[in-house]
């Protein structure tokens, strides 16, 4: 099944995420958390497939290996 992006405005993406807008804002702003992002002018927008391929990019393994 292949899933439809959507765009999202900043605070729809912080939900997405499950992080504040101010967070994000940060993120994006400073580059330390490389979110993908689109400018468009003054606006910011994210794309859902984009934050789907962030969020797996940064998933930490939870095995603990002795």
């Amino acid at each position: 099944m292949n899933k439809q992006s959507t765009r999202m405005n900043r605070k729809e993406a912080a939900e997405y995420l499950g992080v504040s807008a101010g967070t994000l804002a940060v993120w994006t702003s400073t580059g330390k958390v490389r979110v993908p992002h689109i400018k468009i002018g003054r606006r910011t927008v994210y794309d859902s497939a984009d934050l789907d391929h962030f969020m797996e990019q940064n998933k930490v393994n939870g095995d603990k290996t002795k």
